[in-house]
This record gives structure tokens, C-alpha cells and sequence, in this order.
């Protein structure tokens, strides 16, 4: 018999796409762990693995870029070299330090971990100390330490006290220039302390908040793929799990008709051919996300299913038309629940029955089987299985609760609102 021949070719070909499929999502989730953990791995050292792959998207991206304002500092160097400053020793101990510090502060004030640690903290303090006695020991071209060190603290400290502390700062700077060089110098060395702290710390901060963003906008298009990855392996999963055994129990069903009712057997081979066309088309739905189950038309095929597995249905349907996220997933409970009562149950009748009241409406699907749980999937992994249609509901405000009756055999329990408060949500939750 060719016809036959060719079902058992064509469902070893499903089995062995669907164990391929299966390993390719295991590999696929593994790979999603180790980038996971490499990420935690990374932002446990206080690093930012976004952000170091844009550090090049805004400037500066390091502090080479604040190095060419040391050359205020010629003045006083000239100084220095033609003996115009007393104790040219301490001077240039002073002026070495300074750019010392100088050098050290504006190259950690591009990590923020480094930024707020203690250690910038006091060097910006011993910045301040010694381009106070700088500027009071010398004068002149000295003064122009405070720009700079204006500068240093615009690229260090950030936060709302920023504004007040370069004001306190410019202010500091112009009286000491007063004192120092003369009132007429006070307002250009207070000016230019305030403008280098405030710019500096406007163009970092701005620079910062780009890089950011970037890293914000691609990491929302990475999870946007990966959301899109699980939907259609659950959905492939969910469509090829219920075909496969609906297709496995009606080729059952033929052979064993095979020999003694050639009619039978051949109307089961139809209905596979038919389940199988019904599956393509499904799944070229599931690919392209429009995807839209129906209530009516689940509980037509747990019919056909439970019929081909010699499992009595009894089908019972009450209340108000539903709405169609609520049918959709309501139909997603009834084929999870009837493709577990034909692989798992043994049972001999399956009574689905829907109930829908005033405000909610309740799905139950009793078997008469062994009750032995049907194995969960382990949690985090995705929407497959009862742990993935738990979640589902979850976020539609529904509930789905599953185990041995009391009464023997073993039943699957799900509630859901009639009107969803918010539709948007419930087709959320139906895609993820």
C-alpha cells in the first residue's frame, strides 16, 4: 500500500524536523545563558558592555581631548624659565604637581565608577588647596590655574549642586584674583572659572546621556528580537506539538483499520492530509505574527483529536459571545490540554466544558485517565507547555491551574475576564 508507505514516510520526516527544531532551540537558549551571564559578569565589575561598544558615539571619549588646555599653564612655566618667579623651586614642584593631579582627575572623570570613588574626590580637593596657594603665592599667570581647575571639576562632579558649586567656585577665584592681582583681573578669572567649569560639565554630561541612549536603543532592539524569537518557537512549538499528535494518532487509527475497513482507514488518511495542509497554513501564520486563534475552532479539532484516539469527547459551551483575545486564548488552554490528554492520559472520555458569567469566564477540560501530572517545563525557558499557557493568562488577568481530580483522571482549570480591561495588554500577552 503506496498511501500508506508514504504517511509513515512523511511523519518520520515530521519527527525528525521537529527533534532538529528542538535541538536548534536548545542551542539557541544556551547561547542567550552565557550572554546573560557574561553580561552580569560585566556589570558586576562596574563595567557597561553597551556603553563600551559606543564609547567612540560622542565626544570626548577620553581625557586626551582636556590635555591641550594644560597649555594655560605656559605662563607661569615661562615664568619659571626667566626667573621671574621667587622660589622657582617650589613653583615648579607646584606646577608639576598641578598637572599632575590635573592629568589623573580628567582621565578618571570618563568612568563614573572611577569619577565617584574617593580617591578623585581628594585629589580634586588637593587641586583646590594648591591652586589656591599657587594663586595667592604668585599671582599673574598663576590665577589661570583656576580655569583649569574650574575645568577639572566640570568634568568630575555632576548632579543638581553642580550650578552652585561652580558659582561658589567663580566667585572663590575672582576675590583671590582681587587680592592677588587687582580688582580689574577679579571679573575675567572669575568668568573664565565659571564658563570652563559649566561648559566642560554641560558637554561631558551631554556626550554621556548620547552615549547612553544609543546603548538604551540598542539594547530595546535586542530584546524586541530575542521577544520576537520566543513567540514564534513557542508558537512553533505549541502548533507542531498538537499537529504531530493528532497526525501519529489517526495514522494509529488507519492501520489498524487498514485490514478491515479500507473505507475507514482511507477517511483517516484524508483527515491527515487535511491536518497536515491545516498545519502549513498555520504555521505561515505563526511566521508572519497575524496569528489569531478561535474558540470554535479548537474545540472542532479536540473534537476530531479525541475521536481519532478512541477517547469519548463531551463538549459543553455556555454564556456570552467572547471576546476575540479571550477565545484566542482560551483556544490556546484547549489545545494544550487536549494534545496532553492524547499523548499522556489513557483515558476514555475528555469533557470540555466552557462557562462564561457576568464578569469571567471559566474553561475546564477533565479526563478519566491515569491523573498523572503531565511533566511541566521547567520555568524561564518560554511559552511551551502549561508553565508557558500559566504565564499567558497571568498577564491577560486570568488563572490556570492544573492537576489530578478528585474524582480521578485529571483536569485543567482556566479563567479569564469576559472584556478585557485592556485590550492591548491581553494581545501582549498572547504574542509573548
Amino acid at each position: 500500500m503506496s498511501w500508506w508507505a508514504e504517511a509513515r514516510r512523511g511523519l518520520r520526516a515530521a519527527n525528525a524536523a521537529r527533534r532538529r527544531w528542538r535541538a536548534d532551540m536548545a542551542r539557541a537558549k544556551s547561547d542567550m545563558a552565557r550572554a546573560r551571564a557574561a553580561q552580569k559578569a560585566a556589570h558586576a565589575r562596574g563595567e557597561n558592555p553597551a556603553l563600551a561598544e559606543h564609547a567612540q558615539a560622542g565626544p570626548p571619549p577620553t581625557g586626551f581631548a582636556l590635555l591641550p588646555w594644560l597649555l594655560m599653564g605656559l605662563g607661569a612655566f615661562s615664568n619659571l624659565l626667566q626667573g621671574d618667579a621667587p622660589n622657582p623651586l617650589v613653583g615648579g614642584l607646584g606646577l608639576l604637581t598641578f598637572n599632575s593631579l590635573y592629568v589623573y582627575v580628567t582621565f578618571r572623570a570618563f568612568d563614573r565608577a572611577k569619577r565617584e570613588s574617593t580617591g578623585t574626590r581628594v585629589a580634586l580637593v588637593l587641586m583646590g588647596l594648591l591652586t589656591t596657594a599657587l594663586g595667592l603665592g604668585y599671582g599673574g599667570n598663576w590665577l589661570l590655574f583656576f580655569p583649569l581647575y574650574g575645568l577639572a571639576v566640570g568634568a568630575t562632579l555632576r548632579g543638581r549642586l553642580l550650578g552652585r558649586l561652580g558659582l561658589l567656585l567663580s566667585a572663590y577665584a575672582a576675590v583671590l584674583a582681587g587680592l592677588r592681582g587687582g580688582w580689574s583681573q577679579a571679573p575675567n578669572i572669575g568668568y573664565a572659572t565659571f564658563l570652563s567649569c559649566m561648559v566642560t560639565a554641560a558637554i561631558l554630561g551631554l556626550s554621556e546621556a548620547v552615549r547612553e541612549l544609543r546603548a538604551a536603543r540598542e539594547e530595546l532592539a535586542r530584546q524586541a528580537v530575542e521577544k520576537e524569537r520566543m513567540r514564534f518557537s513557542r508558537d512553533l512549538h505549541d502548533l507542531l506539538g498538537h499537529t504531530l499528535s493528532v497526525i501519529v494518532v489517526k495514522s494509529e487509527a488507519a492501520r489498524r483499520l487498514a485490514g478491515r475497513d479500507l473505507d475507514a482507514a482511507l477517511a483517516q488518511i484524508g483527515d491527515i492530509e487535511s491536518v497536515g495542509r491545516q498545519a502549513l497554513t498555520e504555521i505561515r501564520e505563526a511566521v508572519t505574527g497575524y496569528r489569531e486563534g478561535s474558540l470554535a475552532t479548537e474545540l472542532t479539532r479536540a473534537r476530531s483529536a479525541l475521536a481519532a484516539g478512541s477517547v469519548e469527547p463531551v463538549v459543553r459551551q455556555s454564556g456570552a459571545p467572547l471576546a476575540p483575545q479571550t477565545e484566542a486564548l482560551l483556544g490556546w488552554v484547549v489545545r494544550e490540554a487536549v494534545t496532553n490528554v492524547v499523548r499522556h492520559s489513557d483515558a476514555r472520555r475528555c469533557e470540555i466544558t466552557v462557562e462564561g458569567a457576568a464578569e469571567r469566564v471559566r474553561l475546564t477540560v477533565t479526563d478519566d485517565g491515569t491523573g498523572t501530572p503531565v511533566p511541566r517545563q521547567t520555568a524561564g525557558i518560554g511559552g511551551t507547555g502549561l508553565t508557558g499557557l500559566t504565564e499567558r493568562l497571568a498577564a491577560a488577568g486570568g488563572t490556570l491551574t492544573a492537576g489530578p481530580a478528585p474524582q480521578g483522571g485529571f483536569t485543567v482549570t482556566a479563567e479569564l475576564p469576559v472584556e478585557p480591561a485592556d485590550p492591548c495588554a491581553v494581545a501582549s500577552a498572547a504574542e509573548r
